[in-house]
């Protein structure tokens, strides 16, 4: 399978490269400043928030994956990074994976998302946060599109690959002791694995552990 990642170079992204080559599928790593991509992806200049070059280089995949974390103080740039990757990937009549983030997940058991509750989201993220609310919006607001937001636990980070993970639909991943995390790693794995057998379209999905 020919998977094109927007932001192939971010903590993330890479991580999901890595995943991707390992199970043998090409890889196009794309950002507007490539530099150090995962051996064996080809690299690309792009501009998420360009839709008409998204849809370019989409044409020539059969699914794309947003992995684009704005910069601290530029959070408000995943509007338009998230627009230009989704309206590129409907023109091009492609599928997109979007690494969400756990905000708009509603804690189990509540009527409320994890945004409202600084046990999930701290002060110190709540931007960012916000903005990943903001994505999930804009998703769902874009008609056509066929599109998935894989949306990971509350502690989300570079660690172990552990090669195991579990979902919960919308609702936060929590562990028995209270605890909600996953490894970007093992996050890695419940992404490739939702692209080689879909299970959500146009919803969001959660991972952790």
């Amino acid at each position: 399978m020919k998977i094109l990642i927007i932001g192939a170079t971010g903590a993330a992204g890479s991580r999901i490269a890595a995943e991707a080559l390992q199970r043998g599928h090409a890889v196009t790593a794309a950002s507007r400043r490539p530099s150090v991509v995962a051996p064996g992806a080809t690299a690309l200049t792009l501009d998420a928030t360009a839709p008409d070059r998204v849809a370019d280089a989409a044409r020539l995949h059969d699914v794309v994956v947003a992995a684009t974390r704005p910069a601290p103080g530029r959070e408000a740039d995943i509007d338009a990074l998230t627009t230009g990757a989704a309206d590129g990937t409907r023109r091009a009549e492609r599928r997109l994976i979007v690494v969400g983030g756990a905000a708009p997940l509603r804690i189990p058991g509540t009527a409320r998302i994890a945004l409202e509750d600084p046990r999930w989201v701290p002060p110190t993220i709540r931007e960012i946060a916000a903005a990943s609310c903001r994505q999930l919006e804009i998703l769902r607001d874009m008609r056509g599109l066929d599109w998935t937001c894989l949306a990971p636990a509350a502690q989300f980070e570079p660690g172990i690959r552990t090669g195991g993970y579990r979902t919960g639909g919308a609702d936060l991943v929590i562990d028995g002791d209270g605890r909600s995390a996953l490894s970007m790693e093992d996050y890695a794995i419940a992404l490739l694995d939702e692209i080689e057998s879909p299970t959500a379209t146009c919803e969001v999905l959660s991972a952790g552990w």
